[in-house]
């Protein structure tokens, strides 16, 4: 055990760079949260399907927010050079950057994970045979979500950068490479193995870029960052950033920071944040395999060189069907009022929500789908709606499990984060549809903690894994009330919503 009285001393401090705010914290040597900074950036939508950021504004604002945090946490001059131990990064994966090696400046905005400009170019990639390939090389389906195709985009658009990429005057980077890169000061350019798992470029059965995608995607090696495990010394913040020459010790893409957060470290242990979208990840240890179920294969974050998967499926829509209750029906004045809107009916009265806003994700993988209410009656009521939606993220989530215990052994517990993990009713009814108790934990910033815990076992703040196993505590466990039968009749019902959502 540590000496108790030097890790209360101790401090870790966690970039959490994500698709809508930059956020810091600051967490003590028991993963508890000292202090807390965010800061929301601009969106940019050039034309329908597109979305970008300015990256020198992701920079701004997560170096104010990390100053913040650490003045918050009381932590100045030389108290953040000997208290602080190292600085983690998590990020919004896929998201590319592409910028000069000389200026350090970038050469065209950040091409942000949910556009889809990339699509013209993997339906090249589908009609040419590559698909079977990228998958059993990255465990990835051929998508415009991955960085790939973003990065060949701006090759491709602006002048002169393939040829400045083939001199080797330009850099790439997923967001943490681009954080790295600049609070080093140009002096390093790397990024973690969960990172470069998302860019559809690398061989994650060998840990090792995939020279021979780069040739069918016509990409320079020279791109491209280093690649070391989640926990690794990467290289010292500039000490003019955050006051002394902090260690960069942990990295990794946020879904699998959240799992790591969650104390997820064996084959089985599954969790689901629930934020805008949802994310579902579950450990599967050493044994790398490509899903047969409509789900993704993914570098977990690795605290060493040895090689760690994960199973992953994404709800495109999860709390995203709640603002537009509040927005687009207007019948919720804000978000937090839902539960009781929902409550206020024993149940949503046969009435089921398909929110296919924008398609459907794993795993059932169909653009085309739109979203759908069906099973209206005349007595049907707004309550009605708000349970089926609340109840849609359920249900998805709960298909995607299903894939996964298809896919590898079933889960025996579901241990759940991100904003609306606090809504006790969708929680319930998850446990319920699922069979198997939902755990909601004490400290749900799992993201954040997961980059922290991965920073502090590369600095020596832990001894290993047992003992941050041994932090996490759970706040709430949800235990399941519904029938088997029962549970099997709401999710056959479901699937025939969403077979009459992909049809409209």
């Amino acid at each position: 055990m540590h000496d108790c009285r030097r890790t209360r001393l101790t401090y870790l401090l966690a970039l959490d760079q994500g698709t809508s705010s930059s956020r810091s914290i600051v967490f003590d040597a028991q993963g508890q949260v000292v202090a807390m900074a965010q800061r929301e950036f601009r969106q940019i939508y050039p034309q329908p399907g597109w979305v970008e950021h300015d990256p020198n504004e992701i920079w701004e604002s997560q170096l104010a927010t990390a100053r913040e945090a650490l003045a918050r946490a009381g932590l100045a001059g030389r108290d953040i050079g000997t208290r602080v131990k190292a600085v983690g990064i998590t990020n919004q994966r896929e998201t590319t950057v592409v910028w000069r090696r000389q200026s350090g400046q970038p050469i065209y905005n950040a091409i942000v994970w949910q556009d889809r400009r990339g699509e013209p170019l993997c339906a090249q990639l589908r009609e040419q045979g590559h698909a079977d390939a990228i998958a059993h090389s990255t465990g990835l389906r051929v998508d415009a979500y991955f960085s790939a195709t973003k990065l060949r985009w701006i090759l491709d658009h602006v002048k002169g950068a393939h040829i400045a990429a083939a001199q080797g005057e330009l850099a790439f980077g997923t967001i943490d490479s681009w954080l790295i890169w600049k609070l080093t000061g140009g002096r390093v350019h790397a990024t973690d193995v969960s990172n470069a798992s998302r860019t559809m470029m690398f061989d994650i059965r060998h840990n090792v870029w995939d020279h021979e995608l780069l040739k069918i995607l016509h990409l320079p090696d020279s791109l491209l960052p280093q690649v070391h495990p989640s926990s690794h010394r990467y290289g010292e913040c500039d000490p003019d950033f955050l006051g002394a020459p902090l260690v960069i010790a942990g990295v990794a893409g946020d879904q699998q920071s959240a799992l790591f957060g969650q104390a997820c470290f064996k084959a089985g242990m599954a969790k689901n944040t629930y934020g805008t979208g949802c994310f579902m990840l579950m450990h599967t240890g050493a044994e790398f395999g490509v899903s047969k179920h409509g789900l993704i294969t993914t570098a977990a974050a690795q605290p060493t060189a040895a090689a760690q998967y994960a199973l992953e499926g994404s709800v495109f829509i999860g709390g995203a069907v709640v603002q537009w209750l509040r927005d687009g029906l207007k019948v919720i004045a804000d978000s937090g009022s839902v539960q009781a809107l929902a409550e206020s009916v024993p149940d949503s009265g046969g009435v089921l929500f398909v929110p296919a806003f924008t398609g459907l994700g794993a795993p059932y993988w169909d653009a085309q789908a739109r979203g759908a209410i069906v099973g209206l009656t005349r007595g049907s009521t707004v309550a009605h709606i708000a349970r089926a939606a609340l109840e849609s993220i359920a249900f998805q989530s709960a298909a995607l499990l299903t894939a996964m215990s298809h896919d590898a052994a079933p889960v025996t517990e579901l241990r759940v984060d991100g904003g609306a993990c606090v809504n006790n009713l969708l929680m319930q009814f998850q446990a319920d549809l699922l069979g198997i108790p939902v755990v909601r934990p004490k400290v749900i910033e799992t993201t954040a903690l997961g980059a922290a815990y991965l920073a502090g076992l590369a600095t020596g703040v832990y001894s290993g894994l047992d003992e941050i196993a041994a932090q996490w505590g759970e706040e709430r466990r949800f235990m399941p009330t519904l029938s088997r039968e029962r549970a099997a009749e709401r999710m056959a019902l479901w699937e025939q919503a969403v077979r009459q959502a992909r049809t409209a």
